[in-house]
């Protein structure tokens, strides 16, 4: 269980990007982490994994401990990458092998291969081909706890599509999986719960069940809360506000 109480955070130019955070997460609960750019869900996904720590007075523990005490069974997967650009894919899971008892190095290659990537070192691969390679190596973690920061840069329709089929199905149901996308339509048959953050603040805490008894999707959920549109550049060319 993930328990988060009063959580705050301010960067060192104090500029504060969460405030009175407070929420709990079962074992084995997807949550869809979503809002604007700057919202914090970034940092937020950070603190859960142990990456930062809160301000002081501030209260995260993840099975009632610290999450810097957990590093081994927490997964973060990150548009940034954690990879070594002189690694081929191969190489970087035998590292990660060493670091990550559960790491599952057949998974790892299954992966490896649903993504057709070539083992050459990270550095000759495009923006796409890095982002498979960080997010085969995160699931072949086997963390009972993952973060998963935009999973889907880089990779076209067809391979989201391929990507959350692969996820799904090798998932066994305990995992506590926290998810940041832009790619809204891609989640919305995958998540258990969505919170939505802005200004600062947990603007929308939800279930999937509860906004579906209410005839809504998390689409229109976003376009309620902050104003998000498919559409909005369009609308933005033909004079709407």
């Amino acid at each position: 269980m993930v328990e988060i109480s009063k959580l705050y955070f301010t960067y060192p130019n104090y500029k504060t990007v969460l405030q009175d955070i407070t929420f709990t997460v079962p074992a084995g609960q997807i949550v869809a982490v979503l809002g604007a750019n700057g919202a914090g869900k970034t940092t937020l996904l950070k603190l859960i994994g142990g990456l930062m720590v809160p301000d002081a007075g501030s209260h995260i523990t993840i099975d009632g401990k610290a999450p810097q005490a957990l590093a081994g069974q927490i997964a973060f997967i990150s548009e940034a990458g954690t990879y070594f650009n002189d690694l081929t894919p191969k190489a970087y899971g035998r590292f990660l092998g060493d670091f990550f008892p559960s790491f599952d190095m057949a998974y790892f290659e299954l992966l490896l291969d649903f993504f057709h990537l070539e083992e050459r070192p990270m550095k000759k691969m495009s923006k796409g081909q890095k982002a498979k390679a960080e997010v085969a190596a995160g699931m072949a973690k086997k963390t009972p706890y993952i973060m998963m920061d935009e999973p889907f840069v880089g990779k076209d329709m067809f391979t989201r599509q391929d990507f959350m089929q692969a996820l799904s199905g090798t998932l066994t149901g305990k995992e506590t999986i926290f998810i940041t996308t832009h790619e809204i339509k891609e989640i919305e048959n995958f998540v258990d719960r969505v919170i939505i953050l802005k200004d600062n603040e947990i603007a929308v805490d939800i279930t999937l069940e509860a906004l579906r008894q209410e005839g809504k999707t998390i689409q229109s959920l976003m376009k309620e809360t902050i104003g998000y549109r498919e559409d909005g550049f369009c609308s933005f060319l033909d004079g709407e506000e």
